[in-house]
């Protein structure tokens, strides 16, 4: 697991570890939607609800819905060739892909296999990583892993989600909920001073709790009724846990390097819910505004929503090089993490 330096006398700009080492820089990023936007308006030609009371329990305000022809791995393709322009990149320089996804393609193969031919890479490898609305953040913290144990020097982390399709349309505590997209990063392998002033990826902390299942889960699979199944959620029951697990992390991540809220630039979300992003940041005593928000405008896109945050924050100059970036999730399982990070 990455870490960051010990607690120290010093500020965080100061600490000094005993070596230099490896860190995952973020070289790019990239996001993509489908092009179908369906509002909260829309929603109510669908489901017995009203704008008001969506924006009111979730700020959810619209969501992206696939379309014919647009899949997980398109989407995740089209947010990797986004982020490797960016990084000034192209296929052939990247060793590894991850795809955080919860929705693939195919029972097999991976979707991070589907979207490397799409790429035109015949080299290198791909897999992807299933910790629902928490895969992204695992997702970073493996090839964090990679890059510093010298198995790859440049990575694509992708998240990409179709959940429309995994979705009961008749249950209108969920489908109100969730929406389609993917983003990704590329990260890249710099030498570092092991300090909390080093760009990339600080520390990550991740956990998981099997005995929730039941509290947010899909009813199909291969091995239990052969068939895909639909996402089935006690909402009362999960955001009864998320603040606590969130916050948990997030104190790990500052522990583990000694820094504390008014050292952070920005705090990156899982965007499920904007109660349990502002019960969390309240908790924690980060300032409202350090908090990138865009659950009003994706909804909640499990995998895909915290590099589209990223992507959104970055894009329009909120994010800059140098900032302390933390990202934090919950998702199915449970499980839930966080990654601080600087950009």
């Amino acid at each position: 697991m990455p870490s960051g330096c010990p607690r120290s006398g010093r500020k965080p700009h100061e600490r000094r570890g005993l070596s230099n080492m490896i860190r995952s820089v973020v070289r790019g990023f990239g996001a993509a939607l489908p092009k179908r936007v369906m509002t909260n308006r829309d929603m109510e030609d669908v489901v017995d609800t009203s704008d008001e009371w969506i924006v009111q329990r979730t700020g959810i305000r619209q969501r992206y819905i696939a379309g014919e022809g647009e899949t997980t791995s398109s989407l995740g393709e089209a947010a990797a060739r986004a982020a490797l322009d960016r990084a000034g990149l192209t296929p052939a320089d990247i060793d590894l892909i991850i795809c955080a996804t919860s929705t693939p393609d195919n029972t097999f193969p991976a979707t991070a296999v589907n979207i490397q031919s799409r790429l035109g890479m015949h080299h290198g490898f791909a897999f992807d990583v299933q910790a629902v609305c928490t895969g992204f953040v695992y997702a970073v913290t493996t090839a964090d892993a990679y890059i510093r144990g010298g198995l790859a020097k440049r990575v694509l982390v992708i998240g990409a989600e179709t959940f429309s399709r995994i979705l009961d349309w008749n249950d209108r505590t969920t489908c109100v909920l969730f929406g389609d997209g993917a983003g990704a990063i590329v990260l890249e392998a710099a030498e570092g001073e092991g300090t909390t002033a080093d760009r990339g990826v600080l520390t990550a902390h991740l956990r998981s709790d099997g005995s929730h299942k039941e509290k947010l889960y899909v009813d199909g699979g291969p091995s239990t009724t052969g068939t895909v199944g639909k996402l089935r959620m006690e909402g009362r029951e999960v955001f009864k846990y998320a603040v606590g697990m969130i916050t948990d992390v997030i104190q790990a991540a500052f522990d583990a390097t000694g820094t504390t809220p008014d050292d952070l630039d920005w705090l990156v979300p899982h965007q499920a819910n904007r109660r349990i992003i502002d019960g969390s940041a309240k908790k924690l005593h980060i300032a409202p505004e350090k908090v990138v928000v865009t659950v009003d405008l994706h909804g909640n896109t499990s995998a895909a929503s915290i590099p589209l945050a990223l992507a959104t924050a970055a894009g329009d100059g909120r994010i800059k090089e140098g900032d302390l970036v933390m990202l934090e999730a919950m998702g199915g399982g449970f499980t839930w993490g966080a990654a601080l990070l600087r950009w």
